[in-house]
């Protein structure tokens, strides 16, 4: 439903190769991130990076979180967008993580209709 804030995408584990975690609704849809969750379920530290472009894309320059965040071993890690990070129909959320089934993302979001 548009204009309430849910979950867009997760729990999931990030992977460790550039995949798609948000894929864009329809083109009369802006998505606005509110909140990135990213658990770390390790006894060690790991490390991701976000990107908002292309698909599957991890192009330098359209970082979202930094290159190679860490996350320590069994901590959490927020970023909050008060207003909201916003992403047009051609943007998709990507991630790649250093180590596999370790991070877990939660994605919290809201859709508006594009007047």
């Amino acid at each position: 439903m548009a204009n309430t804030k849910r979950r867009i995408a997760g729990p999931a584990y990030i992977a460790t190769s550039a995949t798609n975690i948000y894929t864009p609704p329809a083109s009369t849809i802006i998505t606005y991130i509110y909140q990135i969750h990213v658990a770390n379920k390790t006894a060690s530290a790991a490390v991701f990076t976000l990107y908002i472009g292309a698909t599957g894309g991890s192009a330098g320059g359209t970082e979202v979180s930094g290159a190679s965040h860490s996350v320590a071993a069994a901590a959490e890690y927020d970023m909050y967008f008060p207003s909201g990070l916003p992403l047009k129909s051609t943007d998709f959320l990507s991630g790649i993580a250093g180590t596999g089934s370790a991070l877990v993302i939660t994605v919290i979001g809201e859709d508006k209709t594009v007047d």
